[in-house]
């Protein structure tokens, strides 16, 4: 399998057809039997994970199950065309899963290989989540201390935050430099060690996913900095 990742700045004054690619995009997007599962995401302020909604960052996941179906989607569709064309930034990342677990809207929609060797390569961290109304007040103020923790690690690459909502139905994105600076974060930082005991314990999320993948391409830039493996 193959995941894009796409991330894009639109420009301000192309901001409402943002809005209106938000609903027009479903059809093309539904209409195409190579993708196994998408979504269309806002993104928080520069695209962050503990800022509120910025409407100028928006982003698109998309599944296929090869390398051809990607790039034919990425180079010839009128769904990747909206994006660049109304786009001042861009930040493109092909993924392939190494592990997942949970659900997103009721199923698992990332297919992947048992890992067979070790892989030391960058790796893609996306975790998702529907929040609970009565836990929103806790997820704000912990996602802000995890976050600016996160971005002080070792290893730490870059991060977007994304969203089906601005509110209830959030995700991350992070990259690393490797699994183990990525797990030195996420189980050792004492910040982000008290999110994962507290959501567990006070029942946070009706739903969550968690997925790792290696990152098969990058490029583009995103507040900024420009990124690529290429």
């Amino acid at each position: 399998m193959r995941v894009l990742l796409t991330v894009t700045r639109f420009k301000t004054v192309f901001i409402p057809f943002a809005f209106v690619g938000m609903a027009l995009l479903h059809l093309p997007l539904w209409l195409n039997r190579k993708i196994s599962f998408y979504k269309l995401l806002g993104a928080g302020g520069q695209a962050q994970p503990d800022v509120p909604a910025d409407y100028r960052h928006w982003g698109l996941l998309v599944c296929f199950e090869n390398d051809q179906q990607l790039t034919r989607f990425a180079t010839r569709s009128f769904v990747s065309a909206w994006f660049r064309f109304f786009g001042a930034e861009q930040l493109n990342v092909v993924l392939e899963p190494i592990s997942a677990h949970g659900l997103w809207d009721g199923r698992q929609p990332f297919i992947y290989k048992k890992q067979t060797g070790s892989y030391n390569g960058q790796v893609g961290v996306l975790t998702r989540a529907t929040i609970r109304g009565n836990k929103m007040k806790a997820f704000r103020a912990d996602i802000k201390k995890a976050s600016a923790a996160m971005r002080e690690s070792p290893g730490f690459v870059l991060a977007a935050g994304l969203g089906e909502n601005p509110f209830f139905r959030q995700a991350t994105f992070s990259i690393w430099e490797n699994a183990a600076l990525m797990k030195d974060y996420a189980y050792r930082h004492v910040d982000h060690a008290a999110v994962i005991k507290r959501t567990r314990e006070d029942g946070w999320y009706t739903e969550e996913l968690f997925a790792r993948f290696k990152i098969i391409a990058i490029e583009g830039s995103l507040n900024g900095t420009t990124y690529s493996n290429q």
